[in-house]
């Protein structure tokens, strides 16, 4: 069942195209990742799933209605979320709690107890997260948006924060994750949406859009003596060969260890050095988007 639908959402702002014909749904249980630049539109998009914007053209419906009338049922974490500095957590989980008739205590399981009555200005970057997290979820919604959760956390905190949301999936939470992070969107994502210049550029699992990347393995290595490069290229599972100074770098199935391997013991060359590689979301993503580029639209 699709629980977030979009279909041909437009968004501009005077002349600017910020969202270009983007349709996608999300199915419910699910931890759907938006990726892209700087620029992409991804802000946009979410903005309007949230209710918080009002899309040019196009529809975006939640649980089958439109955002603004399922408010209650849609939890936001935004891209930068500010509290007073002297508001002690259970202050605001309190006055958070207020505007709910049947409100969720997320404290304990995000492991705010022993932080309730510290002020949010003394709060790790983590502890921040982790409390956007629980006003976010405190009106038990049935989906919940993260924007960026874990820019600016050191990887510890990051990784904390990975467990959490993993967390809220298990809840029962469908989960709508902008990340700048390939390695967040590969552990967490079951699918993930690569905008650009305001487009979806290409939509699949992790593993999928790594798999359309030319030379999935990558084989590196000083030769002990000189190799004739056009050998190497005339192997099947070869796509690619370059130098990097005396190392050569080679790309191609997932065979590619076994096929260079064999070619240079037949030419009692030895591979020093020797490292492989596998494509990562990382790749993918930069062969997509073309770079990382542009201002957040």
């Amino acid at each position: 069942m699709a629980i977030i639908e979009v279909r041909d959402l437009g968004k501009r702002y005077g002349p600017r195209v910020a969202v270009d014909s983007v349709s996608f749904e999300v199915a419910e249980g699910e931890i759907f990742g938006v990726l892209g630049p700087n620029g992409a539109g991804k802000t946009t998009t979410v903005e309007c799933v949230s209710g918080l914007r009002k899309p040019d053209s196009g529809s975006v419906a939640v649980l089958g209605e439109r955002p603004a009338d399922v408010r209650a049922s849609i939890g936001v974490q935004l891209q930068a979320s500010e509290l007073p500095e002297r508001m002690r957590v259970g202050e605001a989980l309190a006055l958070f709690s207020s505007f709910y008739p049947s409100p969720a205590d997320w404290s304990a399981r995000l492991g705010l107890t022993s932080h309730l009555k510290a002020e949010f200005g003394q709060l790790s970057g983590g502890l921040k997260q982790r409390l956007a997290i629980a006003l976010a979820l405190v009106g038990s919604p049935r989906v919940a948006v993260l924007d960026e959760l874990t820019t600016g956390l050191d990887p510890q905190a990051r990784r904390d924060t990975w467990s959490v949301i993993e967390d809220v999936r298990a809840a029962g939470v469908t989960i709508l994750l902008v990340t700048h992070f390939m390695e967040e969107a590969e552990r967490l994502c079951d699918r993930v949406a690569v905008f650009r210049a305001g487009r979806i550029v290409a939509l699949d699992t992790p593993s999928a859009l790594v798999s359309r990347v030319d030379g999935a393995t990558r084989v590196r290595f000083v030769p002990s003596e000189p190799l004739d490069v056009a050998l190497l290229e005339a192997l099947p599972e070869v796509t690619s060969v370059s130098a990097v100074g005396e190392q050569l770098v080679v790309s191609g199935s997932e065979n590619l260890l076994h096929a260079v391997t064999s070619l240079l013991a037949r030419r009692q060359v030895v591979a020093r050095q020797l490292r492989v590689d596998q494509v990562s979301l990382d790749d993918a993503y930069v062969e997509l988007t073309g770079g990382r580029d542009g201002a957040d639209r």
